[in-house]
């Protein structure tokens, strides 16, 4: 007796063993990203990641030591993740050029958004890169039920939510062959968003009008407001407030005069260190609202509901959790909450 419960002992023990080894990725693995079917030998080894909010993941996916260089970054890196990031050298603020990719010697080039790299992509085509041998995988949230034409930021068909984000976490985990690094972050998010729903579970929005004005190319020209499928949409929905803008565009130009008639009882801010745009700076955003003869009549301005957010979450990224946090303790403190 003793013996067999010595056998089955050492049976389980090896079962114990050899349960880490089942979730392993086997190579080669191919994916279908964003239309086209991707072969991974073996986990890549050198990353360029062109996107602050795909850099954030891999960082979350303890991946730094892999990115070789980065790329369109909107503001700082998330503080648990500075020392890693300046150690990863930057090759642009914005778009970098397809040479100084290349350049990194890259197996594998991520992207946030297809305008960077897709069918009409500023940085290079994926078709470029797979003739180099390079892999590329770009964000699901910016292609499923999304359609990218003309370097813009396209059209999206269904309401974002943060399944595109866990999805992608997962895809990353297994080429990487760190799957139980992505069980555990997805597992950490979802808890997050949990808790974040729940905390406003008594400060609904209740339809409240709400505009997201990420920014301008001209500061008196039409605004770059959040559609009613982006992530910001998926915020409100959420909170339980209204978008003003109806569009399926992902971030419509918009004039001042249309917002007016709905007048957004809430204005919601995208903060960044970026000045590609002449509104890029939240002051100057401010400085508008409070003095066009147009906006300083909505009730948002003349009492002063402006909510700062960090413009990362409002893009469709791990910081959109974050986002909900925002806008609830905005409502809250303005008394609007229900």
């Amino acid at each position: 007796m003793r013996q067999i419960l010595a056998t089955m002992t050492f049976a389980f023990g090896l079962a114990g063993l050899a349960a880490p080894s089942l979730a392993a990725t086997r190579y080669p693995l191919t994916i279908t990203n964003c239309g086209q079917q991707v072969t991974f030998e073996k986990a890549p080894a050198r990353i360029v990641s062109i996107g602050q909010g795909m850099t954030e993941v891999l960082f979350s996916l303890g991946l730094a030591d892999k990115i070789a260089g980065t790329a369109v970054w909107v503001g700082p890196v998330l503080p648990q993740y500075a020392e890693a990031n300046s150690k990863i050298k930057r090759l642009a603020d914005n778009d970098p050029s397809f040479e100084s990719v290349v350049g990194q010697e890259p197996d594998l080039v991520t992207a946030e958004f297809e305008w960077h790299v897709g069918a009409q992509g500023s940085v290079g085509k994926r078709e470029q890169f797979k003739d180099l041998g390079i892999n590329t995988y770009l964000a699901p949230a910016d292609c499923v039920a999304k359609v990218n034409t003309d370097g813009g930021d396209g059209v999206r068909k269904e309401l974002f939510t943060m399944d595109l984000i866990y999805r992608e976490i997962a895809e990353l985990s297994e080429i990487f062959d760190v799957k139980e690094r992505g069980d555990a972050l997805i597992s950490k998010l979802k808890k997050r968003e949990a808790d974040a729903v729940a905390s406003i579970s008594g400060a609904s929005g209740k339809n409240l009008p709400v505009v997201f004005w990420f920014s301008s190319k001209e500061v008196n020209g039409d605004a770059f407001i959040a559609g009613k499928n982006s992530a910001p949409a998926y915020i409100l929905k959420t909170i339980g407030a209204k978008n003003v803008v109806m569009t399926e565009e992902e971030w419509p130009l918009v004039g001042w005069e249309t917002i007016a008639q709905a007048n957004p009882a809430v204005i919601v801010l995208a903060t960044m260190d970026r000045r590609r745009y002449a509104a890029d700076d939240p002051k100057v955003k401010v400085d508008f609202l409070e003095n066009d003869p147009v906006t300083k009549e909505l009730d948002a301005v003349k009492n002063k509901h402006f909510v700062m957010m960090d413009a990362q979450s409002m893009n469709p990224t791990i910081r959109t959790i974050d986002g909900i946090e925002t806008l609830a303790n905005g409502i809250k403190s303005f008394g609007l909450a229900q």
